[in-house]
């Protein structure tokens, strides 16, 4: 291959003579570039403003990959692109976050947050790429994260969405095996699916996930039988595969009586009159006790709508609908699939190898179907060896009575091939024939014969061999050949036929009594010359002539013993001793040796010639396993047919109420009223009358997340409407109940100050009603900062809603993509670049107000207790360094997190900065210059320090919004004379700010994140990680010291003495993260931190567990 030596080649680019190599891609080459310089003109052209800039660049990095070299260094220039508008630029970014996913993990979970808005953008084949991506990265990690993604993308109105989360099943499933009862259900969502895009996807994830569960296959048969011929080829292949497994399952078997009469009509072939005459009444009596067959109508479907695909252009198709008929269909349909197959043999010599093997399967038991396409097996001197041997093996199997003449016609011709093993196989295939048409034995036989002439030794040898086993029938007929073999004896070298031959004359030294000792006179004198299997022979002819004609053999015979005895080979030693103590008599040998004659020449069955095809219908046609006539891994047994159908009913559909409208101007309102409500179609336009409930009232926008739960309380509401009343009184009635819900959802949308979930939302109206039953006092913990919020967006969302009915058709009309801008919380929306907008909330919203209440008794003065943000108690804090001052030309820069508010931005983190001048001259103008963070991150500047004297030191503090992301916020560190560049990542314990709160109020946060709502998971919120305490780790002071120092939480009273419990909020979008620490017996404890943020969750734990462990 031209491509293999830069393979080989070093990393600095030169070649094997020392060249340097002189590539198109800059970044390849450059022998005398140093490593920081390295990649910089890729680096520029994917910051550029420019798509074909940013094309090109990707396409280069993408052929290096492909050439092997290491692009890992560009991984942050790559990210940024991710939210490229330019299709094919998100494409190549994709392949290259794929390709350097499972290498570099860490690197691959700072990037799942670009995928946030890729999961919700507006064009499908975005979404469905980030899917894709997503579930392409291989750490286990992020396994919730992608649960959830598949589950989002199942509601999705896209069926090439749909289609693509079908495809992640069974990734996530090797990932993670334990989440199988979560996949089944996105799986039996999906097998709903009425648009052809999904149906093969989904049948291959649950034949991936759970083949077993054929119940989730009842509902949905007849709709992937109807669906199948519109499904795309790979699908088609998929679905027929599985349903030839449910058929077996659930239909009886279409030839059970023939069966009965097969045995019947064989038993009167090989029985007797009399016989026949006693067993007609028994088989009469059982034919009569059986029920007539009647193919289920399921069963019938399934035939007829898989017919068609035998005309179908892909091959794997045609071979699929093959099998199905051939393990489904009545014996006298079967037939139509030959034609089909005998097209497939025109096709390439990969394609004519697989179906060859299936026809000779089929060939045996049903031998007719292919009869009349007899000359499409002949074979060509162009076909491969393996096809040869295979059409031979299928001629074999056709040959009968009325086409033998031909087919030995055919056999002569191919028996002068100079392809030695066709030749070797031809003369076994006219062995076969021999065999089982008796009329053309002896002519087979001849032919047999004359071959042994021929100057190819394994031409003659393998002819031995046959003619051994056609003579074993009539052996009495034949001496002369056997004569005429024992001849061959000094020519013939190949020890297998050697051996046949010795056989031959030993089990029929009877019929040659002249021959017999002279051809073992010559076989002792070649004794320790011959192969091990000729060796054996000899002993057994000598043991039989010993046995026959003692008086011309016993002394060669105890020469043959003697030479044996002392032979290499124990086998051999073994046989010899045994033979000599069996034919021998001696006073030791007993009574034995009276039945070696017995035991040596007795009558011997002929053997029976067989295909090795005979047996491979067990396994299914078309699978792997058939292909190598063992069980393939994956391979799925096909079940027995059942002894009494299964029930039916199962398969029915209930059919809902507004379908069964006999007016098409009914339905057509059907369909149209979603339309203008909340919910809208995910069908096209060639679905929309017949589509599912389900499909139909979907939600989208910003529901969309939790589309599938809503959805379907919404179809039972409306179910029971239509039972009560009429149709005039429901249509109200849902108007009426949408109006509502857009109301409410107009007020959800216009507070995003608001920190809670619509989960939240939905209990505080709950409370509210449990609480004008009970008390006006009690329901959930009251919002300060959020109840004006709400009250103020209620009116807004009111008077917004009078408008006009052309504002809210607009409204209602708008894309979800579009709508998808409102506040939602989503477990995706993890680490989300774009910010918040700023949120007039006051220092409160850290510090509960109920708790602030419950103090201020406590007070000793008159002034409440002014809720702020408070450093830890415990815990140094640590210095990471920023510029070393080899680098910084004798400038050195540290950076801590002070862990107190920014006081310019509550969202941002503040990070103080110490800068030392160790040079011997003044550093002046030292500012942040160009900061270039990724999208959504700030950085608010400190200011300007005008001058810094020798061995001076300067402390200053910057905010950073980080966007509760740990991805590095990069900026220049400038002064009068230098740039350096430098970069601040913060550990993911910074991204929070302590939260100080009650013992009830933490449960009660921690049982509201615990709980799963719309569009969440169980579980989806909470991590939990087992550790074992180190012996310094174990006091409560140390405890609590090691879990403040890895993150800036609040601890919170608990009255349990081996619990220990944290708070806190992220900084920028306020999310609550509640940390448990529980102690077990021993040193055993477990941790589990509960978050709306899946990955700031997951990675804090790793850090916890880390520090306790130190």
């Amino acid at each position: 291959m031209a491509a293999s030596p830069a393979y080989g080649e070093e990393k600095g680019g030169s070649s094997s003579l020392g060249e340097p190599e002189y590539g198109h891609d800059p970044a390849s080459g450059g022998i005398f570039s140093s490593d920081y310089k390295r990649h910089d003109d890729l680096k520029e052209m994917l910051d550029s403003n420019k798509d074909s800039l940013k094309l090109e660049a990707m396409k280069r990095i993408v052929a290096m990959i492909a050439r092997g070299k290491n692009a890992s260094d560009l991984f942050p220039a790559v990210v940024k692109n991710v939210a490229c508008k330019n299709i094919e630029v998100k494409k190549l970014v994709y392949v290259y976050l794929v390709r350097y996913a499972e290498e570099q993990q860490d690197l691959a979970l700072l990037s799942i947050s670009t995928f946030q808005r890729g999961l919700k953008d507006p064009n499908q084949l975005i979404r469905a790429s980030a899917l894709r991506v997503l579930s392409s990265i291989r750490v286990p990690i992020i396994v919730p994260i992608m649960m959830l993604a598949i589950k989002e993308a199942a509601s999705d109105m896209s069926p090439y969405v749909r289609k693509t989360a079908a495809h992640a099943i069974p990734k996530l499933y090797s990932l993670d095996s334990d989440q199988k009862d979560q996949l089944i259900e996105v799986i039996e969502k999906l097998l709903a699916d009425k648009t052809t895009l999904v149906a093969g996807s989904v049948v291959m994830a649950f034949e991936e996930v759970c083949p077993e569960r054929i119940d989730l296959i009842h509902k949905n048969y007849r709709k992937l039988c109807n669906l199948l011929i519109d499904v795309e080829e790979w699908g088609q292949v998929v679905i027929i595969n599985m349903l030839t497994r449910y058929a077996r399952t659930q239909f009886l078997s279409p030839n059970q009586n023939e069966s009965l009469l097969e045995e019947s009509a064989e038993k009167a072939f090989y029985g007797s009159e009399e016989e026949d005459a006693k067993d007609a009444k028994a088989e009469a009596a059982s034919l009569t006790k059986r029920k007539p067959y009647v193919m289920d109508p399921d069963h019938r479907l399934l035939l007829r709508n898989t017919k068609p695909l035998l005309q179908s252009r892909n091959a794997a198709v045609v071979m699929a609908v093959a099998q199905l008929y051939f393990h489904l269909a009545p014996k006298a349909e079967v037939g139509v699939i030959a034609k089909a197959l005998v097209r497939l043999l025109r096709s390439h010599s990969e394609v004519q190898y697989v179906v060859l093997q299936n026809v000779a399967t089929m060939s045996i038991k049903r031998r007719g179907m292919f009869e009349p396409y007899l000359k499409s097996f002949y074979i060509r001197s162009t076909d491969p060896t393996q096809i040869k041997i295979l059409k031979l093996e299928v001629l074999t199997n056709l040959a009968n009575e009325t086409n033998i003449s031909t087919i030995l016609r055919e056999f002569q011709t191919y028996i002068r091939s100079m392809d030695k093993d066709f030749v070797a196989a031809t003369i076994q295939a006219i062995g076969r024939c021999a065999t089982n048409i008796g009329k053309v034995r002896d002519t087979c036989l001849n032919g047999l014969v004359q071959l042994l002439s021929n100057r190819d030794e394994l031409v003659v040898a393998e002819s031995v061999v046959v003619i051994k086993k056609l003579l074993q029938m009539q052996p009495a007929q034949h001496s002369e050949i056997i004569k005429h073999m024992a001849k061959l004896t000094d020519n013939i070298q190949v020890p297998m036929a050697r051996a046949s031959i010795l056989w031959l004359i030993g089990e029929y030294c009877e019929h040659v009594p002249k021959i017999a000792p002279d051809v073992l006179r010559k076989m002792a004198k070649s004794f320790t010359n011959e192969e091990d299997i000729v060796k054996l022979q000899v002993i057994n002819l000598a043991a039989k002539l010993y046995l026959t004609n003692s008086k011309q053999s016993k002394l060669l015979t105890q020469y043959v013993l003697n030479l044996a005895k002392y032979d290499q080979n124990y086998d051999i030693r073994d046989r010899a001793r045994f033979i000599r103590q069996l034919i021998v008599p001696t006073e030791k040998s007993g009574a034995l040796n009276k039945y070696a004659k017995k035991l040596f020449l007795a009558q011997k069955p002929a053997p029976i010639l067989e295909s090795s095809f005979k047996d491979r219908d067990h396994f299914q046609l078309g699978s792997l396993s058939h292909l190598l006539n063992a069980k393939a891994v994956g391979y799925q047994e096909l079940p027995d047919w059942p002894d009494e159908a299964p029930d039916p009913s199962v398969r029915n559909v209930e059919v809902p109420e507004w379908t069964k409208c006999t007016s098409r101007e009914k339905r057509k309102e059907k369909v149209e009223k979603p339309f203008y409500s909340d919910s809208e179609g995910e069908s096209g336009p060639t679905e929309s009358a017949d589509s599912e409930p389900e499909s139909v009232s979907e939600e989208s926008g910003s529901s969309s997340s939790s589309g599938s739960s809503s959805s379907s309380s919404e179809e039972e509401e409306e179910e029971e409407e239509e039972e009560g009343s009429g149709e005039q009184s429901e249509d109200k009635e849902e108007e009426e109940k949408r109006t509502k819900r857009k109301e409410k959802e107009g007020s959800q949308k216009a507070a995003p100050g608001r920190a809670g979930s619509e989960e939240e939302e939905e209990e505080e109206e709950e409370g509210t009603k449990k609480a004008k039953k009970k008390k006006p006092s009690q329901g959930r913990k009251s919002r300060a900062e959020t109840s004006s919020e709400e009250a103020s967006a209620s009116e807004s969302s009111s008077s917004g809603s009078d408008s006009g009915s052309e504002a809210e058709a607009k409204r209602r009309k708008t894309p979800p993509s579009s709508r998808a801008g409102a506040k939602e919380i989503s477990l995706l929306d993890l680490d989300d670049f774009t910010p918040p907008p700023p949120q007039p909330v006051p220092s409160s919203s850290i510090v509960s107000t109920s708790l602030v209440t419950d103090l201020e008794g406590l007070t000793l003065t008159d002034t409440s207790l002014a809720p702020a943000l408070l450093s830890p108690p415990f815990g140094a804090v640590r210095t990471y360094e920023l510029l070393h001052r080899m680098a910084g030309e004798g400038l050195s820069v540290e950076y801590c997190f002070s862990r107190q508010p920014f006081p310019g931005d509550p969202h941002m983190v503040a990070v103080q900065i110490q800068i030392s001048n160790n040079t011997d001259a003044e550093v002046k103008n030292l500012r942040v210059s160009e900061p270039k963070p990724l999208s959504g991150m700030r950085i608010q500047e400190f200011p300007e320090i005008e001058r810094l004297a020798p061995g001076d030191t300067a402390s200053v503090v910057m905010g950073i919004d980080f966007c509760d992301s740990t991805q590095a916020a990069n900026f220049q560190l400038c002064t009068h004379t230098r740039h350096f560049y430098v970069s601040i990542q913060p550990p993911v314990g910074e991204l929070m700010a302590p939260v100080f709160m009650s013992e009830n109020e933490f449960k009660k946060e921690q049982e509201h994140l615990a709980r799963p709502g719309e569009g969440k998971l169980t579980g989806m919120s909470e991590i939990t990680e087992k550790l074992t305490l180190p012996e310094k780790c174990r006091s409560d002071h140390t405890i609590v010291q090691q879990v403040t120092s890895a993150a800036n939480v609040g601890r919170v009273p608990c009255g349990a003495d081996n619990e220990y419990r944290f708070a806190a909020k992220t900084v920028t979008s306020g999310s609550l993260v509640l940390i448990t620490l529980e102690r077990r017996e021993g040193a055993a404890a477990q941790l589990t931190v509960n978050s709306e943020k899946m990955v700031i969750g997951t990675m804090l734990v790793k850090d916890i567990v880390q520090a306790l462990a130190q």
